[in-house]
């Protein structure tokens, strides 16, 4: 039975008359773009994909239809998706049951949390339905948004309580195995991360290892691209890093995964432009929102939900602020404009940045009053990346400001 919003689309073109390739190059019209095609349009009448928030907007316009009524049957559309993904039977001579990441014993801190005692009762046998995988992935995905909030301490202990949940869950999978086996690996990535904050660095690249060995099992590349974008910022040389971003890079091509794709790009600018290198880190910055153009951060894959607009802006500040352009100051103003009153989620790492790029490229009083108010941020919302920032902010402070440095490099350790 064709899917409602499918449904609406086929309908919305007809109603206008138009061919499917008539209707692509109505959109590119209204994007500017060539990059609608004929066979995008057949597969979102088909419901094989769904338009990205972004896209809508543009059929929106094409087709003379409010965006927001649109964005609404959209969102329940990419909620069937998820649902019907996960129904999906897997083929049983192809896909072995694995235990992919060890015991499927629950300690006693995971027996405490409420994934751990799921994964208790799920390590007994019993198989698990289509809800409780959706809990288990859709956590997954919370705990990626929460690390913009939590320091790694706070967040550790989480995160690994529901790595054994997930862990346990495996086992008795079924026809949902690949789904929690990439939530496994979202799951151990953000595991691995943390554990590089708190200085447990062998630890860290254990984390790493089993998320790359869930991507080769799960056969989804953006998993072992989100592990090696997190080794790179424990990389000892620029040039590791952006060969750790480089081969990432080459793991999110292709569709569904334009959020994954601007966050390494994004990446992959910053580390050059550290480097010196300011073509490259241009090019690179250009690659990354041009991909985001195309992302919706809510629909793809469940750890890029921490790749917000706000996020992107702090990239853009970092490139532009090392290497010293023009385009900082009206970088800025749209970051800070984006922030508004109330500080988001990430708001703490644009702040950080802003303070950098102004401190770096000689504006030292509007750097040092945001690094105030960054300071005031990140002790209020104490976070990993906020911790990374103090100290890079601290050491481009002016001798003026050392108890203001001082205090940065207390809180970042």
């Amino acid at each position: 039975m064709p899917d409602p919003f499918a449904e609406l689309l086929l309908r919305l073109r007809k109603d206008a008359g138009r061919t499917q390739e008539q209707q692509a190059d109505a959109i590119n019209a209204v994007s500017g773009r060539d990059t609608m095609t004929r066979r995008e349009i057949s597969r979102y009448e088909k419901f094989e994909n769904v338009p990205t928030n972004h896209t809508l907007a543009q059929i929106a316009a094409a087709s003379g239809v409010p965006f927001q009524e649109l964005l609404r049957e959209a969102k329940a559309a990419r909620a069937r998706r998820r649902r019907m993904n996960l129904r999906e039977e897997e083929d049983q001579d192809d896909v072995k049951r694995r235990k992919l990441l060890g015991s499927a014993a629950i300690g006693v801190s995971a027996a405490a949390e409420p994934w751990g005692r799921l994964a208790f009762a799920l390590s007994k046998g019993s198989r698990i339905d289509t809800p409780a995988a959706i809990a288990l992935i859709n956590r997954a995905a919370d705990l990626h948004v929460q690390e913009l909030n939590l320091s790694a301490r706070r967040l550790q202990s989480t995160v690994e309580s529901h790595l054994d949940a997930i862990t346990a869950a495996l086992p008795s999978a079924g026809e949902h195995e690949r789904a929690l086996t990439i939530a496994a690996g979202e799951t151990a990535a953000l595991a691995g991360w943390l554990a590089w904050d708190l200085g447990e660095h062998d630890k860290a690249d254990a984390y790493y290892k089993v998320t790359s060995q869930c991507a080769a099992t799960a056969g989804h590349p953006p998993l072992r691209a989100l592990a090696l974008t997190y080794t790179s910022y424990g990389a000892s040389t620029p040039k590791a890093k952006l060969e750790f971003l480089s081969q990432a890079a080459s793991d999110v091509r292709g569709h569904g995964y334009a959020t994954a794709a601007a966050w390494v790009l994004g990446r992959q600018a910053e580390e050059a432009a550290a480097a010196g290198e300011e073509t490259g880190a241009l090019r690179a910055l250009e690659r990354a929102r041009f991909a985001y153009d195309f992302a919706d951060h809510t629909s793809e894959q469940a750890w890029v939900r921490f790749v917000t607009p706000y996020r992107m802006d702090s990239l853009a500040l970092s490139v532009y602020g090392q290497l010293g352009r023009p385009e900082l100051t009206s970088t800025a103003d749209t970051a800070v404009d984006r922030l508004g009153d109330e500080l988001p989620d990430g708001g703490v790492v644009v702040l950080g940045d802003l303070a950098s790029a102004l401190l770096r490229g000689g504006d030292v009083d509007q750097g040092v009053y945001v690094s105030r108010e960054f300071a005031a941020a990140a002790q209020a919302k104490p976070n990993t990346m906020g911790k990374e920032r103090a100290e890079t902010i601290a050491a481009s402070l002016p001798d003026s400001e050392q108890e203001l440095a001082v205090y940065l490099r207390q809180f970042a350790a």
